[in-house]
């Protein structure tokens, strides 16, 4: 699937102002979306943010007011100022007892400082635990919906598109939005609720510290600001270029047979270090712009500490503010400077944020399969008709062409074609994996169209060339159409597939773990294990896609009469280049160019010029060579 840097509309051109604006429109709805169930955490997280940012700072409140109320008479120090007490405070101490009592008992300032700590280190606990439940539960949820999405799209859909870089969405950006919800939404709040109150407080002792203060904050929120607009640019190119590396070692891993029986090694690891660097290129570029700010905003912020620590001792010495007060000024300018600097962080990681929930939109925007038809429910026994069906694909060109025939319950339909002559593509089109383009397939009288897809799948059974097995024990493969069977069905299926005493034959038999798409079985077993699969399922129609070309023709012929004689009146479709498997069919259509060339039984067909009787008259010529040659030797 070709990545995408900035969106684009459908002309191809960079989309317009309105066009953007519709896309963090759906972008901010999908957000909403995701956070269903969350809210109540994150409202928690909230309140948590409040009393901690209190709590934190009461505690060079305490630490200011014990120096100019309390040990200043008690030390019989002379300062030049005091810190304004508010008068609420001081009828409290009035009502324990006066100055001389806190004098007297100096451990209840100290009491107070640990209660502020630990009612601080409670409610950051809160505040971080809320946050993180809400954070993990709305990664779930976005996990979930892309999962159920990928599920329901068309089958075409996968064909277009690359498995690592849909893997790299649904983890890699779902974890960024994850991490900027754990640790940075709420930054935003805490950070504009820590600058009212400090402010507040800082403004009412000395407006004149104040404003020195806070001078360099300006210039660390505006390079904060900048900073994030680059680190959206970086991001995006690091994100795709990622995805594209995802996609190499999938499909690298997934083909790791053929790249060794070519002995590709060496040209796959070129072309995965020129993807390598690429993407370490565009990460250098990205983390490189993140520590310049963050070298700066340090060496900003370190400076805004110094200049009003400077000029507070300076006030002190003046008598414009006293030793308590001088105490509080460097700790909220402190507490400051670094939420302010870490805007920075804050804004990039939003920005991040922002691209990845793009990327995951562009695949919840892909439409999901409708039902065309009526979504009809009824009972399936085989009977199978094509009306002038046509078929092709987005490339327009003409796949299937005026294609009919049909089908009666329990007949057996084998289909012989050239590479590319639309026999995958029929059969596809009889489970409505596509839509027909012209005419219309029945089944049992009713448009297919009109079936809901679920029940129509579920009683057709499909065995591919290529079949995908789990990474499960055989017994689960199998057993996966229906999970209740009991083993006496397994085993039986897999007797009519002729890989029953094969499976015995392994050390934990029906136990044994098959790996990743059954790489640990040959093709022939696989291929096996795929049709005791489909047996399972009990389906009133089934089609083999060419899917005993991996085995012999001793072990077809058995799997061939297994079936014939338990068929069970299901309709059968064979798609197969062997002719001693095409010949016991009901009936045999052959394909040549999309269209129906020939149609009848082994007998017919071997009397009428064309494909079938060439292709026939090969096949023996070569089995008598074969017997020639043995006879020989």
């Amino acid at each position: 699937m070709e990545t995408k840097t900035d969106i684009k509309n459908e002309t191809g051109n960079k989309p317009s102002k309105e066009e953007i604006r519709k896309q963090k429109k759906a972008v901010r709805a999908l957000a909403l979306d995701f956070s269903r169930g969350t809210r109540h955490h994150f409202l928690l997280g909230i309140l948590g943010i409040f009393a901690a940012i209190v709590t934190a700072y009461f505690i060079p409140l305490i630490t200011g007011f014990t120096i100019d109320y309390v040990l200043k008479d008690y030390a019989e120090a002379e300062y030049s100022g005091s810190m304004v007490i508010a008068p609420w405070i001081e009828r409290i101490v009035d009502n324990l007892g006066g100055k001389q009592f806190l004098i007297n008992n100096l451990y209840i300032m100290g009491i107070l400082l640990i209660l502020a700590t630990a009612l601080n280190a409670l409610a950051n606990y809160v505040r971080r635990s809320q946050v993180a439940y809400g954070a993990e539960q709305l990664a779930y949820n976005m996990r979930t919906r892309l999962y159920d999405h990928l599920a329901n799209v068309p089958y075409d859909y996968h064909k277009h598109i690359s498995s690592g870089d849909i893997i790299q969405r649904c983890t890699s950006d779902v974890d960024t939005v994850r991490r900027f919800v754990q640790n940075q939404l709420l930054e935003i709040v805490r950070t504009v609720f820590m600058i009212i109150v400090a402010g507040y407080i800082m403004f009412n002792m000395n407006a004149k510290l104040s404003l020195i203060s806070v001078m360099l904050m300006p210039v660390l929120a505006a390079a904060a600001y900048i900073y994030c607009r680059g680190v959206k640019k970086h991001f995006a190119l690091s994100d795709e270029s990622e995805g594209v590396l995802s996609a190499a070692i999938q499909e690298n891993t997934a083909g790791v047979r053929v790249v060794r029986a070519f002995g590709q090694q060496r040209s796959e690891l070129d072309s995965f270090t020129v993807k390598n660097e690429d993407y370490r290129k565009k990460s250098l570029k990205l983390n490189s712009l993140m520590a310049f700010f963050w070298g700066v905003s340090d060496m900003f912020g370190f400076i805004q500490i110094a200049i009003s620590l400077c000029f507070g001792v300076y006030f002190v010495i003046k008598g414009e503010i006293s030793v308590g007060e001088l105490t509080v000024f460097s700790s909220y300018t402190a507490m400051l400077v670094w939420p302010v600097r870490q805007l920075g962080r804050i804004l990039a990681d939003l920005e991040k944020a922002g691209v990845s929930l793009g990327r995951l939109n562009e695949i919840l925007e892909a439409p999901v399969e409708a039902e065309p038809g009526l979504a009809l429910e009824p009972k399936i026994t085989g009977k199978v008709e094509f009306r002038g069906v046509g078929f092709g694909y987005e490339d327009g060109q003409d796949v299937l062409k005026d294609i009919s025939f049909s089908a009666k319950p329990g007949e057996t339909v084998a289909l012989l074609g050239s590479t590319g002559s639309g026999k995958s593509s029929l059969v596809q089109l009889l489970q409505r994996l596509y839509t027909v383009r012209e005419g219309e397939i029945l089944i049992d009288g009713v448009n297919i169209n009109d079936i809901e897809r679920h029940h129509l799948r579920r009683n057709i059974g499909l065995v591919l060339q290529e079949p995908f097995l789990y990474s499960r024990t055989i017994m689960e493969n199998i057993r996966i159409t229906r999970p209740e069977a009991d083993e006496g069905e397994v085993y039986d299926a897999a007797s009519v597939a002729s890989i029953h005493e094969v499976i015995k034959s392994f050390d934990k038999g029906y136990d044994t773990v098959v790996g990743e798409k059954g790489v640990t079985l040959s093709g022939g077993q696989k291929q096996r294990v795929a049709i005791a699969r489909m047996l399972m399922q009990k389906a009133p129609i089934i089609i083999l896609d060419d899917s005993m070309s991996a085995v012999d023709t001793e072990t077809d012929a058995a799997i061939r009469d297994a079936l014939q004689s338990r068929r069970d009146g299901c309709t059968t479709f064979i798609i197969s280049h062997r002719i001693t498997t095409l010949c016991r069919a009901d009936k045999i259509l052959v394909l040549e160019g999309g269209r129906l060339v020939q149609e009848g039984t082994h007998e017919q067909l071997l009397k009428t010029p064309g494909l079938y009787q060439r292709i026939a008259d090969i096949q023996n010529l070569l089995e008598d060579e074969m017997k020639t040659e043995q006879e020989a030797n």
